[in-house]
C-alpha cells in the first residue's frame, strides 16, 4: 500500500505547489500507516528530485520519455494509473489546477476511484475515509465520505501549511507504457518579465472602480513594489482594460495567494469564488456595503485612485 502524489515541474524545476502536495500526501500516509510515493513525469535532474525528500517523500518514481514533453491528458492518465497500480496506491493526490482538473476525472474512471475535488484540509477520518471541502463557491463546507478502494484527491493551492521533514528517498527510473500521443504542440509562447498569477504569493487586483485602463498605473506600481502579480475582475477584462489572463473569479483563474489586494472591486459572488482561499484579503471600495468587505480581513472605504498613492508611499517608506 502507498499514497501516490503526482507532482508537476516547470522546465525541470519544482515549485511550491509540488512541495505542498508531497507534504500533504505524507500526512495522509501517516494516518494510513503507509509510505509516500512521489511520481515525477518529465526531464528532471536527480538533484531536483531529491528536493522532494525534504518534505517526507519515501520514494520517488521518475518517468522520462520524449513523448511526455507536452501534456496529453489520455497518455498522462495512463502513466499515473500504471504507477498507481504498481505501487498499490490507495490514495492518489493531484493539484487542483488546470492540469489536475483535466487528469483527475479521467483517472477516477480508469482506477474506478472516488474523487474528492478541491480538498483544503486533511481527512477528518480514514475509516470511513472522510474529506473536508468547500461547496457553493466557498459559502459552505461539507464532509464527504469516499467508499471506493482507491481514492483520488485534488488539493486546493496554498491551503495546507507545510514544513520540511527531511528524508532520503529512493529514486526509481520507471519505463512506463506510453500509448499514442494525439496532442501536438506547434508553437509555445511563454510569458516573461512578470510573476505568473497562479504562482504569486501576493496579488494586486483592480476592478471597474478604477474607472478605466488608463488608471492602472498605481496597481502596477504597487505590484512591482510588493513583488506581486496583477489581476482584475471580469468586467475589466471584458471591457478590454486588462488582458483576459489576469481575470480572476469563477470563470477566470482560481487563486490562493497569501495576500490579495482588491482595489475598486465590488465582490460579486463569481469573483469571490476565485479568490476566497486567499490567506488575507484587503479591500478598497467607495461603497461601504460592497460584498467584498464581507470576505475581507481589512477594509478601506474610499476611492482607490486616491488611496493607492498613499498605499504606495507607505510601502516605499517601509522598504
Amino acid at each position: 500500500m502507498s499514497v501516490l502524489v503526482f507532482t508537476e515541474n516547470w522546465d525541470g524545476k519544482f515549485k511550491k505547489m509540488s512541495f505542498e502536495l508531497v507534504s500533504y500526501a505524507s500526512k495522509i500516509a501517516e494516518m494510513l500507516n503507509t509510505q509516500t510515493v512521489v511520481l515525477s513525469i518529465g526531464d528532471v535532474q536527480e538533484d531536483e528530485l531529491k528536493k522532494l525528500g525534504n518534505y517526507a517523500a519515501d520514494k520517488i518514481v521518475s518517468v522520462n520519455n520524449d513523448k511526455l514533453k507536452n501534456l496529453d491528458n489520455q497518455v498522462y492518465t495512463s502513466v499515473i494509473a500504471e504507477v498507481a497500480t504498481k505501487e498499490e496506491a490507495t490514495v492518489v493526490i493531484i493539484a487542483q489546477n488546470n492540469m489536475g482538473k483535466a487528469l483527475a476525472p479521467r483517472l477516477s474512471v480508469k482506477l474506478k476511484a472516488g474523487l474528492g475535488a478541491g480538498v483544503s484540509k486533511l481527512p477528518a477520518s480514514v475509516e470511513p475515509f472522510t474529506i473536508f471541502k468547500k461547496v457553493y463557491s466557498g459559502k459552505a463546507y461539507s464532509n464527504v465520505v469516499i467508499k471506493s478502494d482507491v481514492k483520488i484527491l485534488t488539493l486546493a493551492q496554498n491551503s495546507f501549511e507545510f514544513e520540511e521533514n527531511v528524508k532520503s528517498p529512493a529514486i526509481e527510473n520507471f519505463e512506463a507504457t506510453i500509448g499514442d500521443v494525439k496532442t501536438t504542440v506547434s508553437n509555445v509562447q511563454k510569458q516573461t518579465g512578470k510573476i505568473l498569477l497562479n504562482d504569486a504569493e501576493i496579488v494586486v487586483s483592480g476592478g471597474r472602480g478604477m474607472k478605466s485602463g488608463e488608471q492602472w498605473a498605481p496597481i502596477e506600481e504597487l505590484a512591482e513594489l510588493l513583488g506581486a502579480a496583477t489581476a482584475c475582475s471580469r468586467p475589466v477584462s471584458d471591457e478590454g482594460w486588462r488582458p483576459h489572463e489576469e481575470h480572476t473569479g469563477q470563470t477566470g483563474k482560481i487563486i490562493a495567494p497569501n495576500l490579495y489586494i482588491a482595489a475598486g472591486i465590488s465582490g460579486a459572488i463569481q469573483h469571490l469564488a476565485g479568490i476566497s482561499s486567499s490567506k488575507c484579503i484587503v479591500a478598497i471600495n467607495t461603497d461601504k456595503d460592497a460584498p467584498i468587505f464581507e470576505a475581507a480581513d481589512y477594509g478601506i472605504i474610499g476611492d482607490a485612485a486616491k488611496i493607492l498613492p498613499d498605499f504606495i508611499e507607505a510601502v516605499k517608506e517601509i522598504k
